[in-house]
């Protein structure tokens, strides 16, 4: 069994050791076989009651968002297929029934004054939700580990550039400067034939405002591993070996540093779920009738004290959502840097 050049004291999340293989002292005893870290994070995260909980719910909601089109043919109702004769004309288009239209063939209700069904516009906007989360903390993650490899790593002008980007980029008020830019950028790239943005276009647009203020956390975090780690023994041995920076940035110090990464990117999933949310709230993120929990959160607000469920249905799948996936960070974090576990 191998072991990877990391010394053991690396300073918190960066200790990735495989355990050594140890001899069993009984007589007859047999050689017992090294885990590797994953396989101890993974026991650590199984031992974890919460942990475990929160990655079966999480894994719940993403089955839900994949299977979508399935689950909304059982009722027949898609998420901008209108049931006009669910909603009542003389009431204001409120739906019929004292729970917001829940029937059989309305799980959760309809829409009061459009009559789309609830069901399926929740599980499409969970879609949206999922989306721009993952996709913009992948490419957040991926740009933070670059510029933080490169900073750490190389030093110098290169270093002092980077990081003063880092901090002009974290000194940003993100939710602010996204409200401001994401409607600018969505109408310089008109594409459709109503003047309007592709419904696409402004999903790609939403993500890159969202990844590009995030980037920074991670190569932030990075640099500071990487400023440790290119002064250690493998580092040098290494170089005394004619190793190339390429070899060195991405066989030597990155697969030191996929704990540390691994965490910032299931940290950084439900806040930019929670900030799609929120500009969806505020008008400037996914537009109806295309499906968003936060698009629906803000129109349910106006129709709260006629129809509650309306609000309460996609508010407290979106607390269930988030906290799912924070604690799911906890529990990864925890796993993999056991040290820093809080008391």
């Amino acid at each position: 069994m191998t072991t990877q050049h990391q010394p053991a004291d690396t300073g918190g999340s960066t200790a990735l050791l495989t355990e050594p293989p140890t001899q069993d002292p009984r007589p007859g005893g047999t050689v017992v076989a090294g885990r590797s870290p994953a396989r101890m994070a993974w026991k650590r995260i199984r031992r974890d009651k919460v942990t475990t909980a929160a990655l079966l719910a999480t894994l719940l909601f993403i089955a839900i968002a994949l299977l979508a089109p399935v689950l909304t043919a059982l009722t027949s109702w898609g998420p901008i297929t209108p049931d006009n004769k669910a909603i009542n004309p003389d009431t204001g288009n409120f739906p019929y029934g004292s729970l917001g239209g829940i029937s059989a063939q309305h799980l959760l209700g309809v829409e009061p004054g459009t009559g789309y069904d609830l069901f399926a516009r929740i599980v499409y906007g969970l879609r949206t939700s999922l989306y721009v989360g993952f996709a913009s903390a992948v490419l957040s993650t991926v740009v933070g580990v670059v510029a933080g490899l490169a900073a750490g790593y190389f030093g110098g002008w290169v270093d002092s550039l980077l990081s003063r980007v880092m901090d002009v980029m974290l000194a940003f008020p993100q939710l602010l400067f996204i409200i401001a830019l994401t409607p600018v950028i969505q109408n310089a790239l008109q594409t459709n034939s109503h003047g309007g943005t592709d419904e696409n276009l402004r999903l790609l647009v939403l993500v890159l405002n969202i990844a590009v203020f995030a980037w920074a956390y991670t190569a932030r975090l990075v640099r500071g591993q990487v400023l440790s780690l290119r002064e250690r023994e493998f580092v040098d041995a290494a170089r005394l070996m004619s190793a190339g920076r390429r070899h060195i940035l991405f066989r030597q110090l990155l697969p030191n540093l996929w704990a540390p990464i691994l965490i910032s990117f299931a940290l950084a999933v439900p806040q930019n779920i929670t900030t799609e949310a929120a500009l969806s709230y505020l008008g400037v993120g996914v537009i109806p009738p295309n499906p968003d929990w936060g698009a629906l959160l803000s129109d349910a607000s106006q129709f709260f004290l006629q129809d509650p469920m309306y609000l309460f249905v996609p508010g407290v799948l979106l607390f269930l959502l988030v906290l799912a996936l924070n604690l799911l960070g906890d529990g990864v974090r925890d796993a993999l840097d056991p040290r820093a576990r809080r008391g």
